[in-house]
């Protein structure tokens, strides 16, 4: 299949793009190649696809379902209670569900961790996205078992879609012994496998760390080498120097989710410490119960914001280091050609309506789409060299939200 979007703005230029398979062929402008299909760009600019570095696909199920919570109460009274409720299919519709609202704001690739990862895998495979999928470690769940996890990924492993991959997800060290963390370390180094891993997201979760262990969560782990650049540490907001040092010195890496964080009111990541010890930071909605979308474009716009009003800086997190964190970042940590637009990366590729009011005056167009614009913008999404979005249209998206409203009513 090959691709070829004619007079299209990149980087303030008209250009046209040919992709062939699934990766950009070729840049450049009045380009003659014959291609398959024939995109009309004008009007148009074009960014590298977004990542969403963590997130909970399936919970777009329990959107608004639980607002206004302290995490502990949100998590033990509500959240685990209705996903205990939930079966594989609601997991398969309501992944789906996210796969749509994240076509439709932008996002071509993302990191999950869940529940049922063959449904979340199977909703991924039809929508077309690229995903790198958690499987979930936990000790107070028997399909969380890292027996379990093990016979899983040998069963998912070899009839892949090229678009996915696997990775452990144990999920917190309050609810994963160091048995199993070291287990997962060893199980992840055999396989090369990535981790991702909540961590640091309250005081009481290091207050607790500290009790138990007299050690601070990042000091704990790293007292048996479990921190490394295969990690992805979601939240990481309560963290001291000495913690951040041994991040940056591994090469871990943190997801910043400043909309969940706030709605919690967990806490507001040290960024500026971070990224001047040499950490690499990706961003992250989290799952939508506590978001409540799956818009990184907003996202971003948070990010920005709330960095600079709390530390009374507003030169802190400009607009392209902002997006970076959402692109070029996260290819960096995924080790994927992704967040730039180049000849020979993967054709992950969105395209933007520019002529949508909120984007006129065109002074900055990465200004205008991160604090005036959002994913509402975005005309056109490709993912792998496959047309997943034109003109704002998806294919199915009409049964995937009735079947959703279902789903709910019956929750």
């Amino acid at each position: 299949m090959s691709i070829l979007i004619k007079n299209v703005q990149l980087d303030g230029e008209i250009v046209d793009i040919l992709m062939e398979g699934n990766l950009i062929k070729k840049i450049g402008r009045n380009l003659s190649e014959i291609a398959a299909q024939i995109i009309n760009g004008q009007n148009k600019a074009i960014l590298p696809g977004l990542v969403n570095s963590h997130t909970h696909a399936a919970m777009t199920l329990l959107r608004g379902y639980a607002d206004d919570l302290s995490l502990k109460q949100w998590l033990k009274e509500k959240i685990w209670p209705a996903e205990a409720r939930l079966t594989k299919e609601d997991i398969y519709w309501g992944s789906k569900l996210a796969c749509l609202e994240m076509i439709k704001s932008g996002t071509t690739c993302f990191c999950d961790m869940y529940w049922e990862p063959q449904a979340t895998i199977k909703a991924v495979e039809e929508m077309g996205l690229r995903a790198f999928i958690g499987l979930l470690l936990i000790d107070f769940d028997q399909r969380g078992q890292k027996k379990f996890v093990a016979e899983q990924y040998e069963k998912l492993k070899s009839n892949l879609n090229q678009r996915i991959t696997l990775t452990l997800g144990p999920h917190s060290i309050y609810t994963v012994n160091q048995e199993n963390l070291l287990w997962a370390k060893r199980f992840a180094s055999e396989n090369n496998l990535l981790i991702q891993m909540h961590l640091s997201e309250t005081q009481e979760e290091v207050d607790s760390c500290f009790k138990q262990h007299r050690l601070r969560p990042v000091e704990y782990l790293a007292n048996f080498d479990f921190l490394g650049p295969e990690i992805i540490f979601a939240h990481a907001i309560w963290l001291n120097e000495k913690e951040i040092e041994l991040l940056a010195k591994t090469g871990s890496s943190v997801v910043y989710n400043p909309t969940s964080n706030m709605k919690l009111a967990s806490g507001i990541l040290a960024y500026q410490r971070l990224k001047n010890a040499g950490v690499n930071i990706l961003l992250g909605t989290d799952g939508v119960s506590s978001n409540n979308n799956l818009d990184l474009f907003e996202e971003m716009k948070f990010a920005a914001l709330l960095q600079k009003v709390t530390q009374f800086d507003p030169t802190i997190l400009p607009v392209k280091e902002c997006f970076n964190l959402a692109t070029f970042n996260a290819s960096q940590t995924l080790k994927l050609p992704l967040g730039k637009i180049q000849e020979g990366n993967l054709a992950d590729l969105i395209l933007i309506d520019i002529k949508q009011p909120e984007l006129v005056p065109n002074y900055n167009s990465l200004s205008n789409l991160i604090y005036a614009g959002g994913g509402s913008c975005v005309d056109t999404v490709i993912c792998d060299g496959q047309v997943l979005m034109e003109n704002r249209i998806v294919k199915g998206e009409e049964e995937i939200i009735e079947k959703c409203q279902e789903i709910s009513q019956k929750l």
